[in-house]
């Protein structure tokens, strides 16, 4: 094998899935930063902690509280440790988006009124949750690590 001027092996391009992973969770974190800054966020102040009486927009759209932006950033922190591997990159799409399509289903049931819209959640962001759910879903499960390569798709996970 060949190696570079300081003995090291050639660096290795990432899996396609690794690169949609890392895309994924990089957004998470943007997302949760941005909830906090005024601007993106229409009615700041009156940013809540938790609970449906939050006011607060990103982007005028999606209702957000400080539980909720920090939900967004755990999870984007979360998704850039795990994409640091194959599988821990399918684990992070493949099963946020089941996560995604659960809080779909939650937002979908609960009363916007009630105390168990605690996160909260409003019409855009359930939409928002259903298209991550399904998306995150399908390209965990379906994106195979050789896409592009000429390798054959029906190679199991990890394996040469």
């Amino acid at each position: 094998m060949a190696r570079d001027v300081r003995g090291r092996a050639p660096a290795r391009s990432r899996p396609a899935i690794q690169k949609v992973a890392l895309a994924v969770a990089a957004v998470f974190v943007l997302i949760g930063v941005l909830g906090f800054v005024p601007g993106f966020t229409t009615h700041y102040g009156d940013l809540a902690f938790a609970g449906h009486h939050s006011e607060a927009k990103l982007i005028g759209l999606f209702q957000v509280s400080v539980l909720h932006n920090l939900l967004h950033l755990l999870f984007g922190l979360v998704g850039l440790a795990l994409a640091r591997t194959v599988s821990g990159a399918r684990l992070f799409l493949a099963g946020g988006g089941a996560i995604y399509l659960a809080i779909w289903l939650y937002g979908f049931a609960v009363d916007r009124e009630s105390a168990a819209n605690f996160v909260p959640f409003n019409d855009a962001d359930n939409w928002l949750h259903l298209f991550l759910g399904f998306g995150m879903l399908a390209v965990g499960l379906l994106l195979n690590n050789e896409v592009g390569t000429g390798g054959r798709p029906d190679t199991p996970i990890d394996r040469p």
